[in-house]
């Protein structure tokens, strides 16, 4: 099933991984080559920027969903430009790197094309990265990544996979980035993932959204029944990822509704339960 921009969270794995490798680097100007120019103020987004949406382009925002929305930027990017990647790299700034929050699909593409380039450059060399490096590893099998018309990963919303491979890559991150023995993300990543952008309303991470720090949307969702230490990949009609370290629990649940009303999809609801169920049956385990 597509999962929207539970996608993210997919390209920000990847981006660690590079990460761990020594390929990119968090807070360092990405090598983007046409920010390069002497002066150019984009020479100065991180990787961090692109992965918290603090990066500053002048794309519009990808959490608007409104008729004039249609216009905007980074619409023309997904629906009209054969190379994606291009066109996020030729806008111009709209604030400084790393001062504002805009949650936009531009990064992630923009990310995407960071790890194409990391991989080789043609498509194939993309899915041979992520499959080795990540799919292969935590048993994912039955995953599709889908591309623009360049051939660069369409990072932002377009990768289908199946309940139970999301629930795979959602362990990756109760269990500290480590499978099997082996650690796919480097130390310390997923607290980074989990860790709040400042003045993400919505309570945003490193390419996930997050119940840390004290956001009007952390807050929200803590009101209405979600742990504190919850963090998660959300698509926009109803998919998520849940992981719940204090709990142990990874929930998947990748249904089909608006996001608004907030609580139409019934995920607050459903994260409350299984935590209550799980814990009723460990009392009563303890009690046998």
């Amino acid at each position: 099933m597509a999962t929207a921009s539970a996608t993210k969270s997919v390209i920000s794995a990847l981006t660690g991984i590079l990460v761990r490798k020594g390929a990119l680097t968090l807070d360092q100007p990405v090598p983007i080559v046409a920010w390069q120019g002497t002066g150019d103020p984009r020479h100065a987004i991180t990787v961090d920027h692109l992965l918290r949406h603090t990066a500053g382009l002048a794309i519009g925002n990808s959490l608007e969903a409104s008729l004039g929305a249609a216009f905007e930027p980074v619409n023309r990017m997904k629906f009209m430009e054969s190379d994606m990647a291009a066109y996020a790299e030729s806008v111009g700034l709209a604030t400084t790197p790393g001062s504002t929050w805009n949650y936009n699909d531009g990064n992630f593409i923009i990310l995407s094309h960071l790890i194409r380039n990391a991989a080789g450059g043609p498509a194939a060399d993309v899915i041979r990265f992520a499959r080795e490096e990540l799919f292969e590893p935590l048993g994912m099998r039955n995953v599709t990544l889908e591309f623009d018309a360049s051939g660069n990963p369409e990072g932002s919303t377009q990768m289908l996979a199946t309940a139970r491979d999301w629930a795979r890559f959602g362990m990756l991150y109760l269990n500290d980035g480590v499978v099997g023995g082996k650690r796919i993300l480097p130390e310390g990543w997923v607290k980074y993932s989990a860790s709040a952008t400042p003045n993400a309303w919505v309570g945003y991470g490193a390419g996930f959204w997050t119940n840390l720090g004290d956001s009007f949307g952390a807050n929200y969702r803590i009101e209405h029944g979600m742990p504190r230490d919850a963090f998660f990949a959300k698509g926009t009609i109803g998919q998520y990822v849940v992981i719940v370290p204090s709990e142990r629990l990874v929930i998947v649940r990748l249904g089909r509704s608006p996001n608004w009303p907030p609580e139409v999809d019934g995920v607050f609801g459903l994260v409350s339960d299984v935590v209550a169920a799980t814990n009723s049956k460990a009392k009563l385990a303890v009690g046998d």
